[in-house]
C-alpha cells in the first residue's frame, strides 16, 4: 500500500510541476505568438497597399529600370579575412571577372594577416595584377576582430583617397565566401544617393550533405530578408546591415568615425554589421533593403554557404545572439520610439524564446513520463485547468500559423521542395537557438568578468557555384 501511494505522491507531483511549466511556457509562447502575428500583420498590410497602389498599374522593379546614376563615384569593396585561403580565391576572381571594364568605378580592398600565408597566397593569386584590388596587410598578427580588420581597410582607404584626391562614394562589406552579382554595384551606386545605407538580401545555399545544419539558414534567412527586414524599413525603424552584400554612404561613415575616434567600426563589438546600421539611423540616416530582380527574373542578392556541422552552427549563432541580444542591450540601449523600441525586443528576445523553447521540449517529456506513469500505475491523473488548455489550443493554432508563414516564404525563395523541408527542419532550428543561447550567454559572463574579445569567426571550406534564388 506504502508503494502505491509513493507512486501517486510521485505522479501527483510530476502533474504539478507539469502543469506550472506548462503554463509558463504557454503564457510566453501565446505573447511571442502575438507578437509574430503583429510583424505578420505589417507585412502583408505594406504588400496589399503596394499591390494596389503601384504594382496594379506596372509590374515590380527590376534591374533593367535601374538606370546610370546622376553622379557615379567610386565604391570601395571591404573584405576582411582571417584563414580563408578555401574560399577568397573563388570570390576575388569572380569579382575582378564581373565587375571588370563596367561603367562602376570600383576599388576592392582585402584585409589579410601577416601570419596568414595561405591566405596571403590565395588572395595574391586571385587579383594578380588587377589595379581595382589591393591585399592590405593588418598591424599585427591574427586574428584580432573583424572591426579591426576593417578598421586597417578603413586607413587604407582614407589614404588612398588623400593621395588620388578621388573620395570613395559608399563602402560595400563583403565576406570571403559571398558569391556576388554582376549588377551589385550598379545598385549600390544608384541607390546610394537616396539612401545612406543599402542592404541586399542575403540568400544562403545549403551545403550537399548537410541539408538540416546549413539548410536550416535558408529558413530564416528567407523569412529575416523576406519579412522582418522589410517590416523594419515600413515602420521606420533603423535596419541592421547583414556585414555582406551592404554599402554605406561614405559620408555618413566618416561622421560614425569621427565620433569613435576616427575608426568607424568598434573593435569592442563582436556584431559590429548589426550595430553599424542601428548607428546610421541614430546619425538620421536611412537604410533601405533592396529586393529587386535581374533579367531572369531571380532575385539579386548575395549568395553564401554557411555552417554545415552542429558545432560550426552553435558557435556562429551564439555569437549572433551574444552580440545582439546581450551586448546589443548593454551597448545601444533602446530609443525613444516606439517603432524602434519594439524591433529592437525583437532583435533581443531569443535568450528568451530559447528558454521558453526549452521548457516546452521539457514538457513533452514530462508529459509522456506521467502518461506511462498513470497506464502502469492505474493513477488517473487530474488533468489540465480550462484556461490552460485554451492557451494550448491557441498556441497549438498558432504554431500552425507559424510554420506555414515560415513555409511560404521559403517558397518565395527556394521552390516547393525547400518549403516542405522547412517544416521539420524548424525543429532542427529551435534546437540550435537553444544550445546558441546557452553558448551566448556563457560567452557573455565571461566577457562581463574580464574575457578577452576575439574574432570568433566561422571556417569557410564551401564555395557557393550557382544562383539558387527565383525571385
Amino acid at each position: 500500500m506504502g508503494g502505491n501511494v509513493s507512486v501517486s505522491d510521485a505522479i501527483f507531483w510530476l502533474e504539478f510541476v507539469l502543469h506550472e511549466l506548462l503554463l509558463f511556457s504557454a503564457v510566453l509562447f501565446l505573447i511571442g505568438s502575438l507578437d509574430e502575428l503583429a510583424v505578420d500583420c505589417v507585412w502583408l498590410i505594406r504588400r496589399v497597399y503596394r499591390w494596389i497602389v503601384y504594382y496594379r498599374k506596372s509590374s515590380p522593379q527590376s534591374i533593367t529600370d535601374i538606370k546610370a546614376p546622376e553622379n557615379p563615384g567610386l565604391i570601395a569593396i571591404f573584405v576582411p579575412t582571417w584563414k580563408e585561403a578555401t574560399v577568397i580565391g573563388a570570390m576575388l576572381r569572380r569579382c575582378c571577372q564581373l565587375w571588370q571594364g563596367g561603367s562602376t568605378r570600383y576599388s576592392i580592398y582585402v584585409g589579410c594577416y601577416p601570419n596568414d600565408r595561405e591566405g596571403a597566397t590565395a588572395i595574391i593569386d586571385a587579383i594578380g595584377d588587377d589595379p581595382n584590388a589591393r591585399m592590405v596587410l593588418c598591424d599585427s598578427a591574427g586574428p584580432t576582430t573583424k572591426a579591426d580588420c576593417l578598421n586597417r581597410l578603413w586607413r587604407a582607404l582614407i589614404k588612398d583617397e588623400l593621395a588620388t584626391g578621388i573620395k570613395a562614394k559608399a563602402i560595400v562589406l563583403h565576406d570571403a565566401e559571398d558569391y556576388i552579382h554582376a549588377s551589385e554595384l550598379l545598385i549600390y551606386d544608384k541607390l546610394i544617393e537616396k539612401a545612406e545605407g543599402v542592404q541586399l538580401p542575403v540568400i544562403p545555399e545549403a551545403v550537399a550533405g548537410s541539408i538540416w545544419i546549413s539548410g536550416h539558414y535558408c529558413d530564416e534567412f528567407a523569412v529575416s530578408h523576406g519579412r522582418n527586414l522589410v517590416v523594419r524599413e515600413a515602420i521606420g525603424a533603423a535596419l541592421p546591415l547583414a556585414g555582406v552584400g551592404c554599402a554605406i554612404d561614405r559620408v555618413i561613415l566618416g561622421r560614425i568615425a569621427l565620433a569613435n575616434q576616427g575608426l568607424p567600426f568598434d573593435v569592442k563589438s563582436v556584431t559590429e554589421d548589426y550595430e553599424l546600421g542601428l548607428r546610421i539611423g541614430t546619425q538620421g540616416g536611412r537604410t533601405m533593403l533592396v529586393r529587386i530582380r535581374d533579367e531572369a527574373g531571380s532575385l539579386i542578392g548575395v549568395h553564401a554557404c554557411f555552417p554545415d556541422t552542429l558545432s560550426a552552427a552553435v558557435r556562429q549563432k551564439g555569437r549572433w545572439i551574444m552580440g545582439i541580444a546581450f551586448a546589443g542591450w548593454d551597448r545601444l540601449g533602446w530609443n525613444k520610439k516606439p517603432a524602434e523600441i519594439w524591433m529592437r525586443i525583437q532583435d533581443r528576445k531569443a535568450i528568451l524564446a530559447a528558454v521558453v523553447l526549452l521548457v516546452g521540449y521539457a514538457c513533452l517529456v514530462l508529459g509522456a513520463i506521467l502518461v506511462i506513469a498513470a497506464l502502469f500505475s492505474g493513477f488517473a491523473p487530474k488533468g489540465l485547468s480550462d484556461n490552460l488548455v485554451i492557451m494550448l489550443v491557441f498556441n497549438g493554432v498558432f504554431m500552425i500559423w507559424r510554420l506555414i508563414v515560415r513555409a511560404a516564404f521559403v517558397w518565395r525563395c527556394y521552390g516547393l521542395r525547400a518549403a516542405l523541408i522547412s517544416l521539420p527542419r524548424s525543429i532542427v532550428s529551435n534546437i540550435l537557438a537553444i544550445m546558441a543561447a546557452r553558448r551566448a550567454s556563457v560567452s557573455y559572463l565571461r566577457l562581463c568578468v574580464g574575457g578577452k574579445l576575439h574574432w570568433d569567426k566561422t571556417e569557410h571550406t564551401h564555395f557557393p557555384k550557382a544562383l539558387t534564388g527565383n525571385e
